[in-house]
């Protein structure tokens, strides 16, 4: 027959046939075990954030928080307080949104003043549909400002709280507890400490008396299991390589320096130093005060259980002062006693969590 169309097919002999059908077993194989070995990891944010004089516009008694009241010092009225709830509340929703849709599973807060104003907050319209619930325990700072954890029930569940007050022998000197929340995130035993520690007026070594009273509570709940996920998270007042985070409370720069569950890792510390990343601004330098530590328990890279992936300090161009003599600075809610309608004077800060998932 002629016609360039037509081609004489190859003979496929029973033993080609064989083999083929080997190599299709084979492939079928091959791509099943590599199905199979394709692993699924769900991812945890943890933040916090200093809120800045959270006050509502009643007077708390027994509290020196005179100047946050409508004839007080900063006129605070319910426009300017409302205003704040609705600018926390913008912040507090964009928070990790970027990599997690549902946003942060647990936010400590830092200079709230009561139930009321949490309430206020976490029934924002931009936080209402997350259901975030929060605990708070009264302390007894002199103006009132209080640590708090707000959370979603749906990743973490509360099992535990207690504020450990700040010991000391000067009893004059009132200032903020440390507030420990126990619970399961992921299903697993996980402690928080929300610390606001005491101002740099202070001085270093109420600071460094802090650093060490947190080690303390830190080594007891570890006593109760040594492999308890915890983490140490607030305003310090202080930087990562000041000695109340480096030597009283004995936060490590690197992951390799953590030996032990009970050792402490600080990411902020290269954050600050190596890349020159900060949370609040103090003429023209750059601080990094809002810390969140964990121990070597949430360290490796088993993840099967809960492990810490990376930080991050949360700031979008809203948040940062635009001209004047603060530009460039994280915009505040008040600067030489004039409003700004702003946010905070710092910066909030994020971790993530990672585990492997069934």
């Amino acid at each position: 027959m002629s016609g360039s169309w037509f081609q004489v097919l190859p003979i496929i002999t029973i033993r080609d046939m064989k083999r083929l059908f080997l190599s299709f077993c084979l492939f079928v194989l091959f791509l099943s075990v590599a199905l199979a070995q394709t692993k699924k990891y769900a991812v945890y944010s943890v933040g916090f954030y200093n809120l800045e004089n959270l006050f509502d516009t009643h007077h708390d008694e027994g509290k020196n928080d005179y100047e946050y009241l409508p004839d007080g010092a900063m006129k605070w009225t319910e426009e300017k307080y409302h205003a704040k709830l609705s600018n926390m509340s913008q912040v507090i929703s964009e928070m990790s949104t970027d990599m997690l849709p549902l946003g942060l599973s647990i936010l400590g807060v830092s200079e709230v003043e009561n139930d009321h104003v949490l309430d206020d907050l976490v029934h924002q319209k931009a936080l209402a549909s997350r259901n975030f619930q929060f605990v708070h325990i009264e302390g007894p700072d002199r103006r009132g400002v209080d640590c708090a954890v707000i959370y979603n029930s749906r990743f973490f569940q509360v099992d535990t709280k207690r504020l450990v007050p700040y010991a000391t022998s000067d009893t004059a000197f009132k200032t903020r507890g440390f507030l420990v929340v126990r619970g399961k995130l992921a299903g697993e035993d996980l402690a928080v400490i929300v610390n606001h520690w005491p101002s740099r007026f202070s001085g270093s070594p109420f600071r460094e008396s802090a650093g060490l009273q947190v080690k303390s509570v830190k080594d007891s709940l570890m006593t109760i299991n040594p492999m308890m996920k915890i983490i140490i998270m607030g305003d310090m007042n202080d930087d990562p390589d000041d000695a109340s985070m480096k030597t009283e409370l004995g936060a490590r720069r690197e992951q390799k320096e953590v030996k032990s569950p009970f050792d402490l890792y600080n990411p902020w510390w290269n954050t600050l130093r190596s890349k020159g990343i900060g949370t609040l601004e103090y003429k023209g330098h750059w601080n990094l005060f809002d810390q969140i530590v964990v121990n070597g328990s949430l360290l490796g890279d088993d993840r099967s259980t809960l492990k810490f992936l990376k930080n991050e300090v949360f700031r979008s161009d809203y948040m940062i002062q635009t001209e004047g003599n603060y530009k460039g600075y994280p915009k505040r809610t008040y600067a030489g006693g004039v409003w700004l309608n702003g946010y905070s004077d710092h910066l909030p800060t994020i971790i993530y969590l990672i585990k492997e998932v069934n």
